[in-house]
Formats: structure tokens, sequence, C-alpha cells
């Protein structure tokens, strides 16, 4: 078959990539195309041809596969969320342990590693307690929209088109946040359009509204709202904020970041506190956490009460164990630990992250928890620590390698490895196997209807 960049060409799906893309493989060549699964026949456009791969745009639906089902969300087939909803869950979770499992194989060279079927989110709508809305001041148009000659693009709130920057599809609900946020949305979307001042622009990088970020707790059935701004108004934020207090009581915080920055990002140069509190609290088991607005936390609670649960179980702390913390951030992990240990130290770069785990620590506390802030390899070297068991949560890029060397120098009996990227994890755990046995590896899903997938590896000394 001719593959020629920017033809269509007829072409069917055989598997799905890790990334979430299918896959073909006319006359031996992959393609990869976004949005379809195995088993359909496409018409697909060729938008990137190398030596050993392509890339492609769907076109068209010749033959749907039977995997495929009807995605509850109208959004699905558009915005870049939650890319999987065409297959059943069940489906989704055995190609994401056919990743954990290949990743090991073909990135680590790690072979027989027993891969344990995915532990399913208990929740796979309505579980994220974060969620980031961007402001458009000419939102992207479903194909329905582009029917009818009196719509117009005007003002949207909503997420991003996949691979795009500017263009933002404007969402009335999005299914995988509890529905209060839903009305919230609606509520700061109406007051926004009836300001009449503008949203910023990313290309012309002038106006006001920037994002809303909204963060709940489960625990305690609160909200915090968050408004990203270019500039200060109080004259126009403050009446909002009393708005949203009145309509919805379980608004406990209403904060304005704001920034001039011309990047995209949801992070202020500095914050207001509009109303309520500076924070929001939230329950891991039986400790409570402050999350400020740019605080990391994990985004599905009950999720991160499975995932660190099973930290505890690989561990298997006799409460006489020494344990240190790579890439601690807030402090959850130590935290979470710090009752069945004898001490838990932890490392983070991100300085605001250790002053919240510092804080959280007291919160609930905790005695025997020590954090330090700054780079794992300039940090690492320097703890006069002795190390029984050692956690690994690292960013998605995984470990650095001098890291990993220092690691090895160290040689703690135990590791507990905590992914979110499943080549990465394979790359780390394949430069320390030459020290440590892989015993197994758990997936916890954390992001139903999407490739990601959390991994918790128990590695043992040789």
């Amino acid at each position: 078959m001719k593959i020629q960049k920017r033809k269509p060409v007829e072409l069917e799906i055989i598997d799905l990539a890790f990334g979430g893309k299918g896959l073909a493989k006319p006359d031996g060549y992959p393609i990869f195309v976004d949005r379809t699964v195995p088993g359909d026949r496409i018409i697909a456009r060729i938008t990137k041809k190398k030596k050993s791969y392509g890339e492609a745009t769907l076109v068209s639906l010749v033959t749907p596969s039977v995997l495929r089902q009807d995605p509850p969300c109208e959004y699905a087939a558009h915005c870049g969320g939650c890319r999987w909803q065409t297959l059943a869950y069940e489906t989704q979770l055995e190609y994401k342990q056919r990743h954990v499992t290949e990743s090991l194989e073909h990135i680590g060279l790690l072979k027989d590693v027993e891969v344990l079927p995915v532990i399913p989110s208990r929740k796979i709508f309505g579980f994220r307690n974060k969620m980031e809305f961007s402001c458009t001041t000419s939102r992207w148009l479903m194909p329905e929209d582009l029917e009818n000659p009196d719509i117009k693009k005007g003002f949207g709130l909503g997420l991003h088109v996949p691979g795009t920057f500017d263009r933002i599809i404007d969402i009335d609900k999005c299914l995988i946040q509890p529905d209060t946020g839903n009305q919230i949305m609606q509520v700061v979307r109406q007051y926004i359009v009836e300001s009449g001042v503008p949203a910023y622009g990313l290309r012309s990088h002038e106006g006001f509204w920037r994002f809303l970020m909204l963060r709940s707790s489960s625990a305690f059935n609160t909200w915090m709202v968050n408004i990203v701004t270019s500039e200060e108004n109080d004259a126009l934020l403050i009446p909002l904020a009393e708005h949203l207090k009145n309509m919805f009581p379980s608004i406990v915080s209403i904060v304005n970041n704001v920034t001039a920055k011309k990047a995209g990002i949801a992070t202020g140069d500095y914050e207001k506190l509009l109303a309520g509190e500076q924070f929001i609290r939230e329950k891991l088991g039986r400790f409570t956490f402050e999350i400020s607005a740019n605080s990391f936390f994990q985004t599905n609670t009950a999720g991160a009460e499975q995932l660190y649960s099973l930290v505890s179980e690989y561990a298997d702390l006799t409460g006489n164990e020494t344990v240190v913390d790579l890439y601690s951030g807030t402090g959850t992990i130590p935290i979470w630990l710090s009752d069945r240990a004898k001490k838990v130290v932890g490392i983070e770069i991100v300085e605001s992250a250790v002053v919240d785990a510092k804080k959280n620590a007291a919160l609930n506390q905790i005695d025997n928890c020590e954090f330090f802030v700054g780079d794992i390899k300039d940090v690492l070297p320097q703890l006069d620590a002795t190390c029984n068991v050692m956690i690994i949560d690292p960013p998605r890029v995984g470990m650095h390698k001098d890291v990993v060397a220092q690691v090895m120098a160290i040689a703690p009996k135990k590791i507990v490895y905590v992914s979110c990227n499943p080549a990465t994890l394979a790359r780390d755990l394949g430069m320390l196997k030459e020290r440590y046995r892989v015993v197994k590896v758990q997936p916890v899903d954390m992001f139903p209807h999407t490739f990601h997938i959390e991994s918790v590896a128990l590695l043992e000394a040789l």
C-alpha cells in the first residue's frame, strides 16, 4: 500500500498503543491514529510520515469496531479529556494492564514480571476533585453548531481541543467532576457573559478572564473556586464571590489568582482571597489535609486512598524502620505511613510543597516526619539517616540517572516505586535491575476513560 502525506487512506486498526492511539500496520508500516479502537476500519489522512512510523487523523469510520460504544458525554469525540469513553470500562482496564506489561518487557527488558490486574477506580464518573476550565473570546464550534447559521462563536468556558493551545470547547457539563461543579461553572459563565468584560486571548494577549479552577472535598462536601485573571478587579470579582456564596453554601473558599504571563497556565503570580478561607480540607484515611489553590493533590481522592494503601502494604512496616520518600510533594505518602514507621524523611524540590507538607504534618499532630527542600540528587547524599525502605514517586519524566546511582549506593533493602508513566517506570526499573528484583507490579486506575495509569512496583534487593 502506498502511503502519502495528506492523502486519505483506508486502514484497519489492529491494536491500541500506549498513549491511547489506535495502531494500523499496512504492509507492516506502523501508523498511529487518534480516536480509533481495535477492529475499526477507517478512512484516515496521513499527517506525519517518518521512516519507521506514521501518524494520521480519523476522517470517517467505514466499519466501526464491535468494541465501540456510544460515549455518555456529548463532547467525547472532540474534547481531549476522556478519549476512551468509546471503550467499555473493563476493556480500558485490560489495555492498561497490557501497556504496563509491554513497557516493562520492551523498554526495561524485564521479562516475566508479575503485572497484576488493574485495580479499578471506585467511581468512573464524578471522581475528579479538581478541574480547570479555560476562557476564550471565540469558542470552538461543535459540528452541530456549524450547521446553524445563527450560531456565533462568542465567549466560551471549557476544555481544549486536543493538540491546540487556544481552541476551547464551551462545555455545559463535564461528567468526570461532581455535578455541583457543573452548576458552579454555569453560574460563573453567565456572570462573565453579563459582565461584558472580555476573556484573555492567548494570541492577542489582551483581556481579563483566564481560567476557572474548581476543587472539591469528598470528605467534607465543600468546594473551592479559583478565578484566574490577567489583573486585579475587586469591583468585578467580589460581587461574583458574594453571588457564588449565596447560591452555593458548600463553597468555603473563593480566591483570585492573578497572572500577566503570556503562557496559558492556571497559576497566578500572586493570589487574593475573595471569600472564605485560603484553602479547602480533604481527608485521606484518618488524615486531614489543607489544600490551597495551587497545591498538588491527587485528583481522584478514593483512588489516592487505594494507591496509598497499596504503598503501605508493599512497604510492610513494623514500626522500627526509617523510610525515605523521594519526590514527597505535599507529604501525603509520608503522613500516610507515619503511624507505621519509626521515622519518615521526605525530599521535594518545590519549596511551597514542602511548606504544605510540614503544615499538614502539624495539622495531624505527626512528629516523626521530616521534610527537606532541594534537588534530590543534591539532598540525598547529605542525608544523615539509615534507609530501610525507600519510596520513589517521581513525576512523569521519572528519575534522573544520578538519583538512580545514589539509590543503588544507599542500597535500601526494599523499594516501593509509584509511577504515573509506564514508560519511565520501565526505564528506571531496568536501570535498577542489577541490584533489585521486581517482585510484582500493581496498576491502579486513577484516571478512567484515559490511557493514563498509576502503578506500584515492589522491589527487593538481590
